[in-house]
């Protein structure tokens, strides 16, 4: 059975494009089959991946029913994983969706219906937003796992999103779960940084990875040459990092690493 797990945080910059891109290629270098859908159209997890932006085939021709959604996933370099990619062409999805008369909130989780059992891990990287690209990403997953960066006003924004998380499951999705609450972009040198992982520790529990994930240049440098951090500079700190998150959910999942 596979698993659909939604990557997302209101807020920009605190890792989700940096999670997917490192987590879906350390759980496929694993041996596992891991697809990884940019939900995002500026589409920097494609470009993350390797994928040229003339591809003229991506999840805005699935969405409008122009190719199904086999015909749209790319193969990366690397064994395992796979991509659906995005273009800024995805931005026309919302509009579309909008003026749909049915399945505007679930037209993702009936495009997937027919390929989740060929994956172990499907993760959906979400764009900055509460619009339907992502409401559909949040209805089509079984779990949402939330990157927050160890600064300032953290902890308000993972309240709201938790809240509106929530509401979701109410009102759309009643089997959404959070799957898990990444500390990103910590520095253990700066008493903010520290403060803000304890305080989310302590409210949110178990539910917090023991995986943290420092601050560290070849996160953001790797992108720009078409690969994730695990391969660019797999002994780096960054990647180092998101190797042992892929053994955590592992071991959450009670699959051997």
């Amino acid at each position: 059975m596979g698993k659909i797990i939604a990557i997302t945080n209101q807020k920009g910059g605190v890792g989700k494009t940096t999670t997917a891109l490192n987590l879906s290629a350390s759980l496929a270098l694993t041996g596992e089959k891991i697809l990884v859908i940019d939900s995002d159209p500026q589409g920097n997890l494609s470009s993350g991946l390797g994928v040229r932006k003339e591809q003229k085939k991506g999840l805005y021709e699935v969405y409008s029913c122009k190719i199904g959604i086999r015909d749209a996933i790319v193969q990366t370099d690397i064994a395992n994983l796979h991509v659906l990619p995005a273009s800024m062409d995805l931005f026309a999805s919302e509009i579309e969706l909008l003026e749909r008369a049915e399945n505007r909130e679930s037209a993702l989780k009936l495009m997937l219906q027919d390929i989740k059992n060929e994956y172990r891990y499907i993760f959906i990287d979400c764009p900055p937003s509460f619009g339907l690209l992502t409401l559909n990403a949040l209805i089509a997953g079984e779990s949402v796992l939330v990157p927050v960066q160890c600064e300032y006003f953290a902890m308000e924004g993972l309240s709201l999103l938790i809240k509106l998380l929530w509401r979701i499951r109410g009102g759309f999705n009643e089997t959404l779960d959070l799957e898990g609450i990444l500390l990103t972009m910590y520095n253990r040198h700066i008493a903010l940084s520290r403060q803000v992982a304890d305080d989310v520790r302590r409210i949110f529990k178990t539910k917090v990875y023991d995986t943290i994930i420092p601050r560290n240049i070849v996160l953001a440098e790797a992108p720009s040459h078409g690969k994730p951090a695990v391969l660019y500079a797999p002994n780096s700190p960054g990647a180092q990092a998101y190797i042992s998150l892929a053994k955590e959910i592992l071991n959450d999942n009670n699959l051997l690493f």
